[in-house]
């Protein structure tokens, strides 16, 4: 079966001039079932006395819980990798990076020289085991360790719909050496332990990171690559999407995630974080914004993505840039047009000294625990242009400055909340069809405040005998609305309506409508 880029919400009905594909107004917005969060505000008509909240995750306690402390790990570990829950198996298993300088012979360095992919695996997701299976023999000839194949950035998928056990482990990944495979390539497994190379030449250009995953709403495998773009002068680490639905033929690959105005203008307040930890000047020639990386987070709506920010202060000494990196979040209905409304920290940084001061990288994508959305990050103590990362005996390695493993982690849905608090504070949402006979919302009310709903017609009149529904308290993550008897909501299913939220005291994170009979 051919592939071809995922299909987004506009990309059928008409014919546009400008590109060519067919078109269809989206308009009244088909919403089914989906929860919709406020990341994006397509839905979002109009608010009055209401502001959009980015709520940062949740630290664990525990970070990080994963360091290099095996011989075959070297000085730092990377989670240039993933995470899945394997349902079959009832066990976590995480793919990383560990830097073991000089532990293999040339015969077994393999696709990279410096870089090997790991194993571990876990039963709760907190507490990590790291099996001794290595695939890869040390210089001594013993494979008494974890590592599985020298390649860099494994993000890795188990395909339970794969008929072929031979496949049913997925890598998107960047090899190194040797130089007939370096570039983005795609690898195989039927364990996970045991990789083959599937694709035989890279399925897009560029070079180092890029990370992927199936989305499961979208129907596709999706990758974004680390392709250089000259921006405002600077030839930029900017990111481009390409998609697949078979994993072996991919689309051209479109720029996707690139640094614009507004994140170069905000460059030295994110400087200034990391002060202390920086050593070279800064420079007006220099200073920019790029991005290095990025996680996912699919929901049936939106996708989420979490890319990790580089700001560049200056040139560093090693033929690099210096500068630190913050995880940020991204939202697009189509995996084509990305927008970032918040340009803060989604996971909070690390004070000076603590273990993610310097450098924050996320697993390719998260997983969903219970009612929560975990995403495991790399953190690490130093920035981006500093001599430990590039002189191989440097004292500092493993003393003064590491990389290491943990978790950040939010309620289901919680990244972005519409909050009123006042008497007047509304809600309107754009004309939607939904499907379903009951309206649900994931909501925090504080004590004393009420959230009501309206479901109005499409020019936002009263619908017949409708009235606001009874109040919605507490915090819940889907609790149900409440209308009067005889408000049927099914009734109105399939039928171009408004909604208009009337929030005292509220925050609203999504909202979704749901069959119940």
């Amino acid at each position: 079966m051919g592939a071809a880029a995922c299909p987004g919400p506009l990309a059928h009905g008409s014919q546009t001039a400008s590109t060519g594909e067919r078109y269809r107004s989206p308009s009244p917005f088909d919403i089914g079932t989906k929860p919709q969060l406020f990341v994006d505000r397509v839905l979002v008509r109009e608010s009055r006395e209401v502001a959009f909240t980015l709520h940062p995750a949740e630290k664990h306690p525990a970070n990080p819980f994963l360091v290099a402390d095996k011989p075959w790990e070297g000085w730092r570990l990377e989670l240039f990798g993933s995470v899945i829950y394997d349902a079959e198996e009832k066990l976590f298993k995480m793919w990383y990076v560990a830097e073991p300088l000089g532990l293999f012979g040339p015969a077994e360095r393999g696709p990279s020289s410096d870089n090997s992919t790991c194993y571990a695996t876990s039963t709760d997701g907190i507490h990590w085991e790291k099996p001794l299976i290595g695939t890869l023999a040390a210089h001594d000839g013993s494979r008494h360790n974890a590592i599985l194949y020298a390649t860099h950035l494994p993000s890795v998928t188990k395909d339970l719909n794969e008929r072929d056990p031979a496949r049913r482990y997925k890598m998107i990944c960047y090899i190194h050496h040797p130089k007939e495979s370096r570039g983005y390539q795609t690898m195989v497994s039927g364990d996970g332990i045991h990789w083959t190379q599937l694709s035989r030449a890279p399925f897009c250009p560029g070079a180092d990171v890029v990370t992927g995953y199936f989305d499961e709403y979208r129907g596709c495998w999706v990758a974004l690559a680390k392709i250089g773009t000259n921006i405002r002068g600077h030839n930029r680490r900017v990111f481009y999407c390409t998609t697949s639905r078979d994993f072996e033929t991919w689309a051209k690959p479109e720029l996707a995630i690139y640094p614009d105005l507004e994140d170069d203008a905000g460059s030295l307040a994110r400087i200034e974080e990391v002060r202390q930890i920086l050593d070279v000047p800064d420079s007006e020639d220099e200073m920019r914004t790029e991005f290095y990386g990025t996680g996912f987070h699919p929901t049936p709506s939106v996708a989420l993505a979490f890319p990790w920010v580089f700001t560049i202060n200056n040139r560093a000494r090693y033929g690099n840039q210096e500068g630190p990196f913050e995880l940020q979040l991204a939202v697009s209905r189509d995996l084509k047009h990305w927008e970032r409304p918040f340009r803060i920290p989604c996971v909070p940084r690390g004070k000076a000294g603590e273990w993610d001061c310097g450098l924050q990288l996320t697993a390719a994508r998260t997983i969903e625990v219970g009612g929560e959305v975990w995403l495991y990050y790399c953190g690490a103590n130093y920035t981006h242009g500093t001599p430990v990362l590039y002189k191989p005996n440097h004292p500092d390695r493993k003393t003064k400055f590491t990389s290491s493993i943990g978790l950040a982690k939010w309620k289901r849905d919680r990244f972005v909340s519409a909050d009123g608090f006042t008497a007047n504070a509304t809600l309107t949402t754009v004309p939607v069809v939904f499907s379903g006979d009951t309206l649900k919302l994931n909501a925090r009310v504080c004590k004393g405040g009420s959230l009501r709903v309206e479901m109005l017609d499409p020019a936002g009149r009263a619908i017949g005998n409708w009235k606001p529904s009874a109040p919605v308290y507490g915090d819940s993550l889907s609790q149900m609305v409440r209308w009067a008897e005889g408000a049927a909501v099914g009734a109105m299913a399939g039928k171009p309506v408004i909604l208009r939220f009337h929030l005292q005291g509220a925050e609203l994170f999504a909202y979704h409508f749901e069959r119940t009979s």
